[in-house]
């Protein structure tokens, strides 16, 4: 049976003013538990990691273990530019109770396949009874892996998978022949369930989900009935969603404000949605809802 795990990439919220909201993000979570998807992806590139600081990282892990380990997994994103700044975060949410985390790959300064492999195999080791999974954004880090270096980290104990974002089918099916039987590959563009499955991948890790889920999980089931017309239709929805709100945080705020889970703003340098723009959100928040 083929595997189409959804997980969703959770937003932050902030405030107007830049502040954490911790309870503006404990009401997205709510909003996420009720989603039936598999998992979430906490503090990634959607949760504006780069722009959290300690203290906040722990708030938000805790605030997410507590609202969403009864409905989902929970995989706290734990990436950093450097081996001693990931490991700090490792125990930070070890000690808040995680055992699922992603690492995204060292960045800013460019890093050698032996580079990466020492980062993960210090991760590896600091996960402890945990599992890990390999982040891989070369778009935004600079730093690619290749499938001949997650062949290597595959082989790590504790590593289990891949989060693959921005790379093309033919990349992900590159992943899927270099890594055993087993290890879980997961693409990263919210569209590609069932294209990015039939090269291998084991699902998708999606933002756009964690505003509007119901659209991906008809798609889901969709793929499972076999009905090519369903699946058809299922696609087209998606396909619409994300065409609009995208990897964009501040239009995923905007509908989840339209939708009142919460008035939220993002923290990062990003632009928010224009008038037009407006108006697309709240016609497909109004679709699919």
């Amino acid at each position: 049976m083929t595997r189409r795990d959804i997980l969703t990439a959770i937003p932050t919220a902030f405030r107007e003013d830049g502040s954490l909201d911790i309870d503006g993000s404990r009401a997205i979570f709510r909003h996420v538990a009720k989603s039936g998807n598999e998992g979430a992806f906490v503090l990634g590139t959607t949760g504006e990691f780069p722009a959290i600081d300690h203290a906040e990282f722990a708030q938000i892990v805790e605030a997410a273990l507590d609202e969403l380990s009864g409905a989902m997994r929970v995989v706290v994103h734990v990436g950093a530019a450097s081996t001693f700044e990931a490991v700090r975060l490792v125990q930070k949410a070890r000690e808040l109770g995680a055992r699922e985390f992603a690492a995204v790959t060292p960045f800013y300064l460019p890093a050698s396949d032996d580079g990466m492999y020492a980062y993960y195999e210090a991760l590896s080791a600091a996960v402890g009874d945990g599992q890990l999974y390999v982040y891989a954004f070369p778009n935004r880090t600079g730093n690619a892996v290749s499938p001949e270096l997650l062949a290597r980290l595959a082989a790590l104990p504790n590593v289990v998978g891949v989060k693959a974002s921005e790379l093309t089918l033919d990349e992900i099916a590159a992943y899927r022949e270099a890594t055993p039987d087993g290890f879980v590959v997961y693409t990263g563009a919210d569209r590609d369930l069932i294209a990015a499955g039939e090269r291998g991948a084991d699902g998708v890790v999606s933002g756009v989900s964690s505003v509007l889920p119901k659209p991906f999980r008809a798609l889901a089931e969709a793929a499972e009935s076999g009905d090519a017309e369903r699946i058809a239709g299922a696609q087209a929805d998606v396909d619409d969603l994300v065409s609009v709100i995208g990897g964009d945080m501040p239009r995923m705020k905007a509908a989840l404000r339209r939708m009142g889970v919460v008035d939220a703003r993002s923290r990062m340098a990003l632009d928010e949605p224009g008038e037009t723009a407006v108006a697309e959100i709240i016609r497909v928040v109004e679709a699919y809802a």
